[in-house]
């Protein structure tokens, strides 16, 4: 009798998914927070899109609750190298909520509950690339990871993701944000390695 039964052959790495160069891996979801974790009850929770103009698009939670939800399985890349692949997330794109804003920028400044600001293209915000995202696992996504809604833009490292988040600005130049103006890199591509400026 063979000590390994037929048919078994360990645990497989993820063969749908590529990591991209010097991350590793993670089964678990590590929780990163540049500073204390804000506690905003859902029925307090606003998020608002202003425009390079001044104009502002307002959200309460059961409005965010009433727009069509998605469903996007994704991949997940951190700076620290820490890769997750596979998570399934509920939220509402953000193509749904940029649908009657009119803007001549191209550039965006997420702000979120607790002070934390990052920078993003417009571009990289829409055509199904982000969501306003308020469910993980099939749960409701909980505070440690960014909960009541967190920003999910899965192709870029994951500190461009903002947690908690309240609200994008629309801009016709850059900003950088809080990790941007530490001297993380301004986009933060993990397929390119852009982990701090001069990558």
């Amino acid at each position: 009798m063979p000590i390994i039964s037929r048919g078994f052959h360990g645990r497989r790495p993820s063969g749908d998914h590529e990591l991209p160069p010097g991350q590793y891996e993670t089964l678990d979801f590590p929780v990163l927070s540049a500073g204390p974790t804000p506690r905003v009850p859902q029925d307090e929770w606003e998020f608002t899109i202003s425009t390079e103009t001044g104009t502002e698009h307002r959200w309460s939670w059961a409005d965010l609750m009433a727009l069509p939800a998605e469903t996007p399985t994704v991949d997940l890349h951190c700076v620290t190298k820490w890769s997750k692949f596979g998570t399934e997330w509920r939220g509402v794109s953000l193509d749904v909520l940029f649908e009657d804003v009119e803007s001549a920028a191209d550039f965006t400044l997420v702000h979120s509950y607790g002070g934390y600001t990052t920078n993003l293209p417009l571009a990289d915000l829409l055509d199904g690339k982000a969501w306003i995202a308020y469910g993980y696992d099939g749960e409701e996504l909980p505070p440690e990871h960014g909960g009541p809604a967190r920003l999910l833009v899965p192709h870029l490292y994951f500190w461009k993701s903002a947690k908690w988040v309240r609200g994008i600005r629309l801009g016709l130049a850059d900003e950088p944000g809080f990790w941007e103006t530490a001297g993380y890199h301004d986009y933060g591509d993990p397929w390119r390695e852009q982990r701090y400026q001069g990558d």
